[in-house]
């Protein structure tokens, strides 16, 4: 077990608290502050401890340099509005003498929000002089990025070789709920995964087989499982490389007793442009030139079969291409019928899916909601997040 927030005393503490604040933005302005909210419970902690916070997190993707539309500002606003209590300073670099004089002379209760670490080239490469950079401005290293805990950089995995570390209450929460799920789940468990690629899910698949009642599978993995079973799928999707993978899971979980469940009918058009060309086609009567962009009206009716009686689902990607108004049908579909079974724990991870779930106002209704799509991707694997593994034991 690693340590948690309630096995340290942050009386007067620095403490280096790595945030996801990855929010989406449009022209300088941030369009949903979920993950600011969310990161609110952990500050309050510290802050109600008496610690002094030096806040970070990465936003987009700047490449090692500053980038103006990176910048974490936007972030410093909304947090001021957010915790208006508490007295917030913001630095416009993340390492060296000027940040280390700001967080000197930090106050108890007081927030000192670095720039965004990625404008750092070192922080993608875990280098020296940043783990360096960061470790000298703190006592105490407390990771809260879920969506980063599976990658080794700096700021996630590198500071937590340095200072004395633990999780904050976001990473406690999910890995709380991830390890309940898939080590005493409750039966029948009901795994639905969807997605363009399988490449993307053949770990997920492999783990989940030993340990789920069933598989729902829709997205555009569906159609290298069907073509593995000699299924006509038109000129939709298929990864041929992984035909044989598919065809060795089916087995496998014929082996297993896992019913792997796959769309018996799809919404086809030529292309993804062509909603006006929709039309639902069974599976076998699908023409060569279209190809199957959601799941079809039986297959929901299929599927809602399982997720009424489930007793733990967990949900990775979407069923069809919910952007487009004609293929969002079955995403939509699959998310009103896990929100309406109350008695089952359910859980939605990557980013896709919880875009969906978000954009159709249904998240309230989910038992979790994960905040990290590569990492709950990796949990879902049965594989450790390196960030997290370098956590100091309880």
């Amino acid at each position: 077990m690693k340590k948690t927030l309630k096995d340290f005393d942050f009386s007067g503490k620095k403490v280096l608290l790595r945030a996801d604040f990855n929010v989406p933005m449009e022209k300088g302005k941030i369009i949903s502050d979920v993950r600011i909210v969310e990161e609110l419970p952990t500050i309050r902690f510290l802050l109600e401890h008496d610690a002094k916070i030096i806040l970070c997190s990465h936003l987009g993707r700047p490449d090692g340099k500053p980038e103006k539309k990176y910048s974490l500002k936007p972030v410093y606003e909304r947090l001021k509005e957010l915790l208006p209590e508490y007295k917030i300073h913001f630095c416009n670099e993340v390492i060296g003498e000027k940040v280390e004089k700001m967080a000197s002379t930090l106050k108890k209760h007081e927030i000192l929000l670095l720039e965004n670490v990625r404008f750092e080239a070192g922080e993608e490469e875990n280098a020296d002089y940043m783990i360096e950079g960061l470790s000298k401005l703190a006592d105490i290293f407390v990771l809260d990025a879920f969506g980063t805990s599976h990658r080794k950089h700096a700021s996630t995995f590198g500071v937590a070789s340095k200072l004395p570390s633990c999780m904050g209450l976001l990473v406690q929460k999910e890995v709380e709920i991830f390890n309940e799920i898939l080590t005493k789940p409750q039966h029948p468990f009901v795994a639905i995964l969807g997605g363009a690629k399988i490449s993307d899910k053949i770990g997920v698949v492999k783990n989940l087989l030993s340990k789920v009642d069933a598989i729902l599978i829709g997205g555009g993995m569906c159609f290298t499982f069907l073509k593995a079973i000699k299924g006509e799928v038109g000129s939709s999707l298929v990864d041929n490389e992984k035909i044989d993978f598919c065809y060795d899971v089916i087995k496998e979980a014929i082996n297993k007793k896992v019913k792997i469940i796959l769309p018996v009918d799809f919404i086809c058009a030529s292309s993804i442009d062509d909603e006006a060309g929709a039309e639902v086609y069974k599976l076998g009567k699908m023409p060569k030139d279209k190809m199957g962009l959601d799941i079809g009206p039986k297959t929901i009716k299929l599927f809602k079969k399982f997720i009424k009686r489930a007793k733990t689902i967990v949900w990775n990607g979407p069923m069809g291409v919910y952007e487009k108004e004609m293929f969002k049908n079955g995403t939509i579909s699959v998310a009103e019928l896990i929100a309406k079974n109350k008695r089952a724990t359910s859980v939605v991870g990557g980013g896709d899916v919880v875009s969906a779930v978000e954009k159709f106002e249904l998240a309230e209704y989910f038992t979790h909601i994960s905040t990290g799509g590569g990492a709950s991707l990796k949990l879902l694997e049965g594989k450790e997040l390196v960030a997290i593994s370098n956590l100091n034991d309880i």
